[in-house]
């Protein structure tokens, strides 16, 4: 299986945080692997730009090497085009970064791990799981 992290899961790694990152020790253990999707890239390294963040910004550069950083197909761009519309149709649409994640891991495969499963509920195909439930 493999795993693609949503933002606010990377975001919970560089903090070290010890229900997600033993999540992750789990999951490899167990061969599980991990690729980040190129939007969630985006997201951090802007944030971390921003905020001039240079310890985070090289934690997240060796957490991109062990992972990888995914490219976005055709087939994911016209995925999300698709979904977008289906959403737009049902009045029920979510941001536009959110669509193209989903379709990235739609079209590969993957299983989104989010703590934002709300912003993910309406969009059809999409496999996910939370690594951050049961947190104390």
């Amino acid at each position: 299986m493999t795993y693609a992290p949503d933002s606010n899961i990377i975001s919970y790694m560089l903090k070290k945080d010890r229900h997600v990152c033993e999540r992750y020790l789990e999951e490899s253990a167990a061969g599980h692997e991990c690729i980040i999707p190129p939007v969630v890239y985006y997201e951090i390294k802007r944030g971390l730009l921003y905020s001039d963040a240079t310890a985070k910004s090289d934690a997240f550069d060796v957490l991109c090497r062990e992972f990888g950083v995914g490219e976005m197909s055709m087939l994911a761009r016209n995925e999300a085009a698709r979904q977008y519309a289906g959403l737009r149709r049902a009045g029920r649409l979510p941001g536009d970064d959110d669509i193209l994640i989903a379709a990235f891991c739609i079209v590969n495969g993957y299983t989104l791990v989010t703590n934002n499963t709300k912003h993910y509920a309406d969009i059809s195909g999409l496999q996910m799981v939370n690594w951050s439930e049961g947190k104390e």
